[in-house]
């Protein structure tokens, strides 16, 4: 295994041990651990993890920084889309989150696929535009069927239609 490869590996260790700090609440911790991950190998899963951590403490613009990072390193990782599209519903900026969340949808690696899905059907139902928020929902649904806040949601929304 070369050198490259295994700073990458440690990288993504630190990765892991930072989602585990913030776990647990230190987000002080998970912040320098994100940090120590993109200098011993720049990720994005670092950069993603990073600016999920700035966000927690309101560093939106920071975060979406780092999202776009990510982005530049990995564009098929999707968390960074999506990141970027509820950060920017954070900010009340609905029409410019919209295509984020999309870009997210069609990413080929991403987990969990199902939130953009939800996030989209968020801005839908805060717009009254309730038919598309159903078909966001139902996207969702359809990639994790059973999901009883999904389906409740499904419900509700289809009953003030009627």
């Amino acid at each position: 295994m070369g050198c490259e490869e295994n700073k990458r590996r440690l990288a993504l260790e630190l990765v892991a041990c930072g989602l585990r700090a913030q776990e647990e609440g230190d987000l002080q911790k998970a912040v320098e651990l994100f940090e120590a991950s993109l200098k011993t190998f720049p990720t994005a899963e670092g950069h993603t993890y990073l600016g999920w951590a700035l966000s927690y403490a309101g560093r939106l613009d920071e975060a979406i920084a780092h999202c776009r990072e990510a982005i530049k390193i990995d564009p098929e990782f999707g968390n960074p889309y999506n990141d970027i599209g509820v950060y920017l519903m954070q900010q009340r900026r609905l029409d410019e989150a919209i295509p984020w969340l999309e870009r997210a949808k069609m990413a080929r690696r991403y987990e969990p696929r199902h939130f953009p899905f939800i996030n989209l059907a968020s801005i839908y139902v805060w717009r009254g535009e309730l038919r598309r928020a159903i078909e966001q929902f139902k996207g969702a649904l359809a990639l994790v069927p059973g999901d009883e806040r999904i389906a409740s949601a499904i419900s509700q929304l289809e009953s003030k239609l009627n």
